[in-house]
């Protein structure tokens, strides 16, 4: 689904990224781990076009999409969510999705201005989808609570079905359970097993190791901007290089 080959990213004479070859396959939850500062979430920014490598390309579905702007990709099928919360305070849950989904090109302005039979079909058809999405995960009973009363781990996870509204093939999870207290990272790890059983294949930046381990198939792993690992849970934990970069770190957690 995803090949990326040799991506590398220079800030000046530093290289955040180095020659980095990375494939997704469809249908798998893959997990991208490393110590702070490993050019995670750097990697995560130039697969989704906010940021354009120095070299290397991006393949998704066979098609070259180096370097294409971020709604490009989008368009394309790889959503991504952000490490703070990505939601509109001001509105309730429900107004959060039906506005994310109003972005989706489909949705014409002439239709919107005018309240034409087309445009109300498609009201009415954002609204199913977003009570479907809320349903999803597991927020349909907050859909009029304003989005800024949430609690941190709800917050989260309607960034998440914030990104659902795209209808993405490939999502982009960049440390979803940061900041969760046990209880919402229970929720959320279900959440993400739920979007993988529904075929949405999945990338994961995740610092809770334990959580990586239980959720991914296979695992990545960078250090100063190079993969040093990839491979099972299993092969990971036992990696030598891999432990002995999280305990530079002071980090790491089997």
């Amino acid at each position: 689904m995803l090949e990326i080959q040799g991506l590398t990213k220079f800030f000046g004479g530093l290289a955040a990224l180095s020659e980095v070859d990375v494939s997704v396959r469809p249908g798998e939850i893959l997990g991208l781990i490393g110590p702070n500062g490993a050019g995670k979430t750097t990697f995560f920014n130039l697969v989704s076009g906010v940021l354009r490598p120095t070299k290397g390309r991006v393949i998704f579905a066979g098609n070259d999409i180096t370097a294409k702007k971020t709604h490009h990709i989008a368009r394309k099928g790889i959503v991504r969510t952000f490490q703070g919360d990505n939601i509109y305070p001001d509105f309730t849950v429900l107004q959060n999705i039906i506005l994310s989904c109003h972005l989706k090109p489909n949705v014409g302005l002439f239709e919107t201005v005018f309240h034409t039979p087309g445009n109300r079909r498609k009201e009415k058809e954002i609204l199913h989808r977003s009570l479907s999405i809320l349903k999803l995960v597991g927020l349909d009973a907050m859909a009029d609570v304003m989005a800024r009363n949430l609690a941190h781990g709800h917050k989260r996870i309607l960034g998440i079905a914030i990104a659902l509204a795209a209808e993405p093939k490939l999502l982009l999870l960049d440390e979803p359970l940061s900041g969760m207290n046990a209880e919402e990272v229970s929720e959320t790890m279900a959440l993400i097993h739920r979007l993988w059983q529904s075929r949405i294949s999945i990338l994961l930046i995740e610092h809770n190791m334990r959580a990586a381990m239980s959720l991914c198939q296979r695992i990545v792993v960078l250090n100063f901007g190079k993969k040093i690992a990839e491979g099972s849970p299993d092969e990971i934990k036992g990696n030598s290089e891999v432990i002995q970069a999280y305990l530079g770190a002071g980090e790491y957690a089997a």
